[in-house]
Formats: C-alpha cells, structure tokens, sequence
C-alpha cells in the first residue's frame, strides 16, 4: 500500500481561493464546456481502467469484476450527463393565469457555486466520481476529498484528475483529519459527504455553522424479509451474492435478515447451497478473489461483534488478521437484543432472525433508525402496502438487494439517520444547482397594481377581504 502525499494547508486556502475566481469568470457556465469535461471524466475513467483495478485491488482486495463495475458506472453515468444536460438545463416555464399571463417567467437552473465532495472508502472510484459528474453536470467548481483510508486510489485519483480535467476547476486535496477539518472551516456553496454518521454529524455542525446547503450520504443497518410466499432458493443466492460484494463493505447491502420461522429451515439450506456454489474453495484461496477489510480498526470492530454474537455460526467464520480478511459468515437464530444487531455490521457477517409473523419484522423495522434501503422477498401485495404505511427508508426493493442502484432516473439517497438529499442522474444535476426564479412584469401590467399603492382605500380593502372568504370544499 503506497504512502499518501497530503495536500498542504497552506495549499488550501490557494485552492479555495482559485475556485472561486474560476467560477466568477463564468467559464464554467456554458453547456458545451460542461459537457466536455463529463466526455473527460467518462475518458479517465475508460483508458485506466487497469490502472484503477489495481489500485483498488491494492487497498481493499477487490477483484476484477467488481472494480470493473465501478469504472462502468463512472463511464456509464458521465456520458447519460452529456446526454441530457441541454434537458437537464432547460428553463422551465410555468403556466401562469389570468392578467398574469403574458408575464415572461422561467425557472432557470444555475449553478450554485463552488462545492467540497468528500468521498469514503468503500467504493472510493464511483463514490467520488458519482457526485463529481453532477457538480460538473451543473456548473460547479469542485474540491474532491478522496478518503485516507484508501491511499493507492486517493493518490490516483488526484493523478487523473489533474491530468483530464480542467484544473482551475476540478481539484483533489488530500489528507486526513487536520486536512479535512481545514476545508470546512471555509463557506462552500455546498457540501456533499458519502460516509459514516458520526463523521456526518461533524460535517453537518460545520455546514450549519456557514448555513451551507448539504447532501448527507450515509448508511444504516438495512433490514431483508423474507415471507412465506417467495421462492427461498432465489431469495437466497441474491442475499448472499449482496452481502459478498466488496466483503459486505456497502451502505445499500443486506445488513441483516427476517425470516418467517415456517421457511427457515428451507431458508438456511438454500443459503448454505448457495455458499457452496458461491465458494467451492476456502474464500482466503487467492484464485477466490476476496476482498479484504479495509484497516485493522475495522477488522476488529466486526470481530468484536462475531465473537459476541448469541447466535449459530453455521458457515464461515474463518479471519485471518495478517491479510485482513473475514470469511463470508451466516448466523442462524440471532436474537433482536444480539451484539450483530448493535450497529450497522459493514462486513460480511448476515444475521438471519427469525419470527413467527410478518408483523414482528415490521414491528421492529419501524422501532428503528431509518435506513437507506428495505428489501422484501415476497408477492404479498398486503405486506407490500404494510411496508410503505408502517416503515420509513430511502427506498424499499422487493426481491433484490441494491439493484435500486442500476435503474436510470431513480434518485439515490437516505432519510433520517441514513442520511439527506439526493443525487444519480438528473437528481445529482438538481443537488448542485439553484433553481433562480426569472420573471419580467411588464409596464401594461400597471392597472392592476393601483390597488395597492397608499393611500389605502376601502375598495381595495374589501377586494382583499375577498380573496380570504373564498368557499373551502367541504369533505
């Protein structure tokens, strides 16, 4: 793993102030440039992809496939921006009434100004570049903060981005606490942050302090059901091919499981045939390909909980400290009060709880913090509803586990404690711009205004008196 270089903080307060001057210039403003530098984006992404692969594979042990997922979605998602960015920008025109109706109004999405992304670890590619494509979408000036914990990517990226896009506006600080700490010590036009809620809550105190505008990407503990009337094999195999990727390091995946006791037993078997088809070999065999945990401290954290768990290992288990790795591990009859139900697990550990009716899950899902995603194994259209009445989530997902992800024109994001704001597609566009309100009131329009200049008359009073006792619907 490669030392990090960090960015000065003398360094930063010339960056702050460089941003500023470039979005004053009014270089950013026009579409075209705009979309050139998403066709950039979408070009760092695509000629270094080896590159990137190996960077992540160096840090988190991620195996090709997976970072080629997130070299995909970096490309995929720049160029669905260029696409749509004339839509995206287009004045929208309100359908005004009355003598109101030949005023010139317009609703004009401008960007807001210049913006701090600060990325996490896990998906250190696509979570930075994700939110940087609708910054650029929108016109904005950028800082990118890659995280520390991931240094071999951290270091790439402020490689890449110097090297394709505009420097005097898109520009990579990196650092750690002192460094991040200094970058919101200043007023941005607005912050985005993807990771944990306790560091979401620093960076929330710093944003209000300025009133800054703030997108909060978190995470949560998200719940699965599984009901009596899904097909359990399939259940399954998408549960546990979730909660693999990246070793369960994924705000969206499985954090753990309710099953109705009727289809529990069928339920575990499906899972442990699953995991066999899944690893055939030990998953610390290199020809495994499986990812490790990103540092010691964590590492640790799930141990801890593993080793305190009331409840059945009945696969996996295997840790090995020297390369950071935790094999994929099931855990039957975990009791709601277990040490794995504590915290939001980010490690391949699946807790399966059982109950005796639908209604306990939901009863305990609505007890808790409100999580980014809640999934559902079932045709139930009762249970459907139930969920959408007596839960809270960013999205629910009915028989899959974080697909939400790849459906165009879905925006992502929490709701609570799992986090606030949206972005993908157009949503990412509309979190960094300001929708301005432009309208032109027209000499002609004066004889309907004399009513409201002093002196005040009795007329212009009833007039208004008027408009209060309009006739409400009765219902």
């Amino acid at each position: 793993m490669s030392a990090l270089e960090f960015t000065s903080i003398a360094d930063i307060e010339g960056i702050y102030n460089g941003l500023h001057t470039t979005y004053r210039s009014g270089k950013l403003f026009p579409l075209d440039t705009r979309r050139k530098q998403l066709y950039q984006l979408a070009r760092l992404a695509q000629d270094n992809l080896s590159a990137i692969e190996a960077a992540l594979h160096v840090d988190l042990g991620k195996p090709p496939l997976e970072a080629a997922g997130e070299v995909a979605s970096i490309v995929r998602n720049s160029l669905q921006a260029a696409e749509q960015l004339e839509e995206w920008a287009a004045p929208v025109k309100p359908t005004l009434q009355g003598p109101m109706s030949s005023w010139d109004a317009a609703i004009c999405p401008v960007p807001k100004g210049v913006v701090l992304i600060i990325a996490p670890w896990n998906y250190p590619m696509s979570l930075s570049f994700s939110p940087l494509i609708g910054a650029i979408a929108a016109g904005c000036p950028a800082v990118l903060k890659p995280s520390e914990h991931t240094p071999t990517c951290a270091t790439l990226i402020a490689q890449l981005v110097s090297q394709y896009l505009d420097p005097e506006a898109y520009i990579v600080v990196n650092g750690a606490v002192v460094e991040t700490t200094t970058l919101l010590t200043h007023r941005w036009d607005h912050i985005f942050f993807t990771g944990g809620g306790n560091i979401g809550r620093i960076v929330a105190a710093a944003a209000g302090e300025k009133l800054t505008p703030l997108t909060l990407e978190l995470g949560g503990k998200n719940p699965v059901i599984v009901a009596e009337d899904c097909d359990v094999e399939l259940a399954a195999k998408r549960i546990l091919w979730a909660k693999t990727q990246n070793a369960g390091q994924l705000c969206v995946t499985a954090d753990h499981v309710f099953v109705v006791r009727s289809v529990a037993p069928a339920f575990y078997e499906a899972l442990l045939s699953a995991y066999r088809r899944f690893f055939p070999k030990s998953p610390f065999d290199p020809e495994v390909q499986w990812s490790k945990i990103v540092s010691l401290a964590h590492y640790a954290r799930i141990k801890d909980l593993l080793d305190r768990t009331k409840g059945t290992v009945i696969a996996g288990g295997e840790m090995d400290v020297d390369t950071r790795q935790i094999a994929p591990t099931i855990v039957a009859e975990v009791p709601v009060d277990d040490s794995l139900m504590e915290e939001e697990i980010f490690g391949p550990i699946l807790p399966v709880l059982e109950v005796n009716r639908i209604e306990e899950a939901i009863k305990h899902i609505s007890m808790q913090s409100s999580p980014l995603a809640i999934y559902a194994f079932t045709h139930s259209e009762d249970l459907k509803h139930q969920l959408m009445a007596k839960t809270r989530s960013g999205a629910v997902v009915y028989n899959d586990v974080f697909t939400q992800l790849r459906v165009q024109g879905l925006p992502f994001g929490g709701s609570g404690e799992s986090g606030y704001g949206t972005y993908f597609g157009k949503a990412s566009f509309d979190t960094f711009s300001h929708y301005r309100n432009v309208v032109n009131i027209p000499p002609s329009a004066e004889p309907m205004f004399l009513s409201r200049y002093r002196p005040y008359s009795e007329d212009a009073y009833a007039a208004m008196k008027g408009a209060v006792q309009v006739k409400i619907p009765d219902v």
